[in-house]
């Protein structure tokens, strides 16, 4: 059996509006959760309260996740900045 080798190198990742979309995620659970707190009982009665823990875990999650991605969009660009501050110096 031939050990598998990539033919060609990966794709370098896709960058986007990663803090808008984690933090439009994290409304949305929020919202999720809100909606479901009048129907509490509901949920009781049919063993169903995992639904309403489930989308306020998600929107605690997605606070943490939220603060993640702004520190590391926040590193990319001074790394970007330092690295445009360097590039000038080697020329030289």
């Amino acid at each position: 059996m031939a050990k598998w080798t990539p033919r060609h190198e990966a794709p370098e990742p896709l960058e986007g509006p990663v803090v808008a979309t984690i933090t439009g995620g994290t409304i949305i659970w929020f919202v999720l959760f809100l909606v479901q707190i009048p129907f509490y009982s509901w949920f009781a009665d049919r063993d169903l309260m995992w639904w309403v823990w489930t989308c306020l875990a998600g929107g605690g999650l997605g606070l943490i996740g939220i603060w993640y991605v702004r520190r590391r969009d926040a590193a990319l660009k001074r790394a970007a900045a330092d690295a445009q501050d360097e590039a000038p110096r080697e020329d030289a």
